[in-house]
């Protein structure tokens, strides 16, 4: 194999904590390649910005983007791929839940021939039993949805080959979900296995409520079916009610003979007819309005991110 540089982006936010024992697990396997760390400081509010500038000024490897503001993990991976100039580049988290370990064994795959190396977690026994099923539920949700089967089990944690990463940075859409992105391309993939490790410090950065907006974002973002499934929501809630109207006609015309009893509109079934009715609308609605938001933004055309700060870049 010729020579070859290697890129890590390794997007942070409020990990002052994790800087430090990060680099300390990852600098001595990478020492022996041609490497460049990228940080992308996603508007910390902490001290992280400072740990990493000072080692940066002592290791030019170490190079630092800094947002103006806080953007989002997706913006600060789009803003490491665009800054990266290596042969391969590798994504993973700060928190050591990604293990640098297996970086040489990624790179193993790559120099075989892969161009995309995923790392799949073989045991996430870290993770709660709630967030493990709506991970589970996610992934077969949107590969249902999808044209696109989108691995499952793995994260950000991956090597990209600069063909892929030029791919990424070629595409002009601003709402990006990278995970299908990089599977939409169709590159060829392999995966590397590990075991998920505890958080190092911190606290989560992907609460429930930011979990479900990813997953709503995912789902919007790399399908369209559902506005095709809201469709199907207003045909048959269109002919419940027409067989509501059918039951009404025949009970009143006929209620003599197949209707002994008094007829009596009973207000239990108008409210479940209201309900049901309201119910859909308000979904279909607010599916069209998730997609009507990505049309807004991209139309906008505004930034991807802002940069305050870059060192030695």
């Amino acid at each position: 194999m010729k020579p070859f540089l290697l890129s890590i982006i390794i997007p942070v936010y409020n990990e002052e904590g994790n800087i430090l024992p990060l680099l300390e697990r990852l600098l001595p396997i990478v020492k022996t390649l041609s490497y460049e760390i990228v940080f992308v400081e996603d508007g910390s509010k902490d001290r992280t910005f400072d740990i990493i500038k000072k080692e940066a000024l002592h290791n030019p490897h170490i190079k630092l983007v800094s947002f103006l503001r806080n953007f989002g993990h997706q913006m600060a991976l789009t803003a490491g791929y665009a800054h990266a100039k290596g042969d391969c580049v590798i994504s993973m988290d700060a928190d050591l839940q990604d293990p640098p370990e297996i970086i040489l064994e990624m790179i193993n795959k790559w120099q075989k021939g892969s161009k995309i190396v995923y790392a799949k977690r073989k045991e996430r026994d870290v993770d709660s039993a709630f967030k493990k099923t709506t991970a589970s539920l996610f992934y077969r949700f949107i590969n249902f949805l999808s044209e696109t089967p989108i691995p499952q089990e793995v994260g950000d944690f991956r090597l990209l080959d600069k063909e892929v990463v030029d791919f990424l940075n070629s595409l002009p859409e601003h709402s990006r979900f990278l995970r299908g992105l990089v599977a939409w391309g169709g590159f060829h993939a392999e995966y590397v296995y590990y075991n998920r490790e505890k958080r190092f410090a911190g606290e989560t950065h992907y609460p429930f409520s930011k979990m479900l907006n990813f997953a709503l974002d995912g789902i919007t973002t790399f399908s369209t079916k559902p506005l095709r499934i809201a469709s199907y929501f207003g045909f048959v809630s269109a002919t419940v009610g027409f067989l509501g109207i059918l039951y009404a006609l025949i009970g009143k015309i006929f209620q003599p003979t197949f209707f002994p009893h008094d007829w009596v509109t009973g207000w239990t079934g108008l409210f479940v007819g209201i309900m049901f009715m309201g119910g859909v609308q308000l979904i279909t609605i607010g599916i069209i309005g998730e997609y009507i938001s990505k049309i807004y933004k991209e139309v906008q055309s505004r930034p991807k991110y802002l940069i305050q700060e870059k060192i030695n870049l």
